[in-house]
């Protein structure tokens, strides 16, 4: 049976793929040099393999850069509002954070050992 820190584990690397892959089209489409490409896609890919390792602080630090994805979504959202590229990416990472957060909060409660039921702390 899957838990909840599962099912948003499972959510948060969909919507890590999303974003990502959002991010790839956008790039490709306005034609960016190689240097814009490792600067907005190396700060989503910096936290991969602490994220296939399970760590914990990964997906916290994964919550925070995707707030700097947010931002640059929301402007993009502004200058263009009918742009689906941008209204696929910006699910995503609300998505991508919403599931990161809920993820590092049951995993870490599945994490702590159990207090025992008598109060003793022996």
């Amino acid at each position: 049976m899957m838990t909840l820190a599962d099912k948003a584990r499972i959510l948060c690397w969909l919507s890590f793929t999303v974003l990502l892959l959002q991010q790839v089209v956008e790039m490709g489409s306005v034609g960016a040099p190689w240097i814009i490409w490792v600067a907005v896609l190396l700060p989503l890919l910096i936290f991969v393999p602490g994220m296939l390792r399970d760590n914990l602080r990964s997906f916290i630090w994964v919550c925070f850069v995707s707030l700097l994805y947010f931002m640059r979504l929301v402007v993009s959202l502004f200058a263009n509002p009918g742009n689906p590229v941008a209204i696929i990416g910006m699910v995503a990472v609300v998505v991508l954070f919403c599931s990161a957060m809920m993820y590092v909060r049951w995993r870490a409660r599945e994490l702590r050992p159990p207090v025992p039921e008598n109060g003793d702390k022996t």
